[in-house]
């Protein structure tokens, strides 16, 4: 089974991840944060990895460290379970609508790291989320894990559904990207994605 388990200790923040790849969505997470739960829970949900996240962080600071130091860790855990990618689909892509909003995830398991981050908020906050570590976030969790990847916010007016919309697309990119493909190779003309 593809699962791993990563901790994180600095004087910032204090994480434990543990993710199963082939579980069932099934989720125990705590930052701390309200709304970036919500978030971790939807993307557990529908990328079908179970997550089982702990992040103690210095939100009298503010949520910075919390949310971008998950990312990491979250992104480390995940590049463990994967291994050396071999036998994984390697992409995936998916537009999710939430009510007015829709948001588009592009992504490659390649081991080259990148982020393409389009989309803007209307509101700093959604509860006690700052809006813009949406971004720290995804780019922190991109290259840790060796993740190419692209997400646009196409439009929305409601920042909740807006965010929302994001990480649920990108869980189901992610889902198809680490699918099992046909014969178990490395989907790649090099024989290896690094």
């Amino acid at each position: 089974m593809r699962t791993a388990t990563v901790t994180r200790n600095t004087a910032e923040t204090q994480i434990t991840v543990t993710v199963a790849l082939d579980g069932k969505g099934i989720s125990d997470i705590a930052t701390g944060i309200g709304f970036f739960d919500h978030m971790l829970t939807a993307l557990s949900k529908h990328s079908g990895i179970s997550m089982n996240i702990r992040t103690v962080g210095d939100l009298e600071v503010d949520a910075h460290h919390t949310v971008e130091d998950t990312g990491i860790v979250l992104g480390q855990a995940l590049g463990q379970a994967l291994g050396d990618k071999s036998g994984i689909a390697r992409y995936g892509s998916a537009y999710i609508p939430m009510d007015e909003a829709l948001s588009f995830c592009a992504l490659d398991l390649s081991n080259r790291p990148f982020l393409v981050f389009q989309g803007s908020f209307t509101n700093a906050m959604i509860g006690s989320y700052d809006a813009c570590l949406t971004e720290e976030f995804f780019r922190a969790l991109a290259f840790n894990a060796g993740i190419t990847l692209h997400l646009n916010m196409m439009y929305g007016s409601n920042d909740h559904h807006k965010c929302e919309a994001l990480y649920k697309a990108f869980a189901h990119a992610l889902r198809a990207a680490i699918r099992y493909n046909e014969d178990g190779t490395v989907l790649s003309t090099k024989g290896v994605l690094a």
